[in-house]
């Protein structure tokens, strides 16, 4: 696969020589590209797909067969140099001609996960097939019970037929070769997607080591809360203050826990967006500190632990010189909470959780209301605030 006339591009190389790659939605436009083309018995060795970002790319297809009626066809997702969990899938469509009813624009749905629009006079029936997950929860902007591909793949898709086949009603069957497997290594479980992956992608293509792809789950796990009525989100930094922000809070369903990773500042205009009552952030001492220092971007290459920040949070506590003095000399902020609970100053950690609350709420007002728990490494609640409002 290749990238032709990209703005400012070089090729498929980035900075620091790190390749881009390609979105589940560029792929399935390419496979079903490669299908239609199937349909007039053509079968090059490439397929061009325009990209939303404004450039076109090439993909290679295999495994084209037609009868006449159906066809279908397969492309790989080489995802550049990103770390995702897609790189490597098998993407697959299989187009059939009289599949769906004309309906005119818009969406509207055509039967149990299956979607269909009307492009240009053409009716294209999208269909959930083995690997790509069905929609069961709302607040994803897209129709519950209809395939878990994303509304600018949707369009992609759409436009691959009207230029290959014209408008003639078809019905688009998009799988992913293993994908249910592969979805249990992304948040869908959680979102409300069911049986497979989600075919997304707003420019088609993958930046590599790019935050977006995850910022964009983030946040479309904050809407999903809101959807099914969930008042206050959990939102934590990591995998494990989730597990312990769960111990702690039974009484909240799934949908309500967030692991928002870096993206503190999003989470709260997110929630503040929804109108949402209350944002819990459960984090461990690293990563709350960064936060009470108004850093609201907390990835571990960027901003890095104010020790001097911790050895006044000492003295405020009531921590002596000698303490202060150490905290501020410590290697890590673990070693920091290592010290103050040798020391048995426990107020420590709650100043720590209040002093987020307080960047937090200096960031975002009054609402929605912040609460802040600050657990230890074996999940021990070493600090909190804002329970009080």
């Amino acid at each position: 696969m290749s990238q032709r006339d990209e703005p400012g591009g070089d090729g498929r190389r980035r900075r620091r020589g790190l390749r881009t790659g390609f979105t589940t939605g560029a792929c399935a436009a390419a496979a079903t590209a490669a299908a239609c083309l199937a349909l007039r018995g053509e079968s090059p060795a490439t397929v061009t797909v325009p990209l939303p970002a404004g450039f076109e790319a090439d993909f290679e297809a295999y495994g084209r067969w037609t009868d006449g009626r159906r066809a279908g066809a397969w492309v790989v997702k080489d995802a550049g140099d990103d770390p995702d969990v897609t790189h490597g899938a098998h993407i697959g469509a299989e187009v059939e001609l009289g599949g769906a009813t004309p309906t005119g624009r818009g969406w509207t749905v055509a039967g149990p996960g299956a979607v269909a629009r009307g492009v240009g006079g053409a009716a294209v029936e999208l269909r959930a097939g083995t690997g790509v997950g069905v929609v069961t929860r709302p607040g994803l902007g897209i129709p519950v019970g209809g395939p878990a591909i994303n509304p600018v793949p949707r369009r992609m898709i759409a436009r691959a037929v009207r230029e290959t086949l014209g408008a003639p009603p078809v019905r688009v069957t998009i799988s992913v070769r293993d994908g249910e497997r592969l979805a249990r290594r992304t948040l869908n479980g959680r979102l409300g997607i069911v049986g497979g992956l989600s075919i997304l992608g707003t420019t088609g293509v993958v930046r590599p080591y790019s935050t977006a792809a995850w910022r964009a789950s983030v946040l479309q796990g904050m809407d999903v809360a809101a959807a099914a009525g969930c008042p206050e989100v959990v939102a934590s930094t990591g995998g494990r203050s989730e597990a312990y922000a769960r111990a702690l809070r039974p009484d909240l369903p799934e949908v309500a826990f967030i692991e928002m990773g870096e993206f503190t500042g999003h989470i709260l205009r997110r929630a503040r967006e929804l109108e949402l009552e209350t944002v819990t952030l459960a984090g461990m001492i690293g990563k709350l500190s960064k936060i009470a220092c108004g850093h609201l971007m907390t990835h571990a290459a960027g901003n890095q632990v104010d020790l001097r920040y911790l050895a006044g949070v000492c003295r405020r506590a009531g921590g002596g010189p000698a303490l202060a003095e150490a905290i501020g000399r410590a290697n890590t902020a673990r070693h920091a909470q290592e010290l103050a609970l040798a020391a048995g100053l426990r107020r420590f950690f709650d100043l720590v959780a209040e002093d987020a609350r307080r960047a937090c709420r200096e960031r975002i007002g009054a609402r929605p209301r912040v609460r802040v728990l600050l657990f230890d490494f074996d999940g021990g609640l070493l600090g909190r605030a804002g329970d009080g409002g």
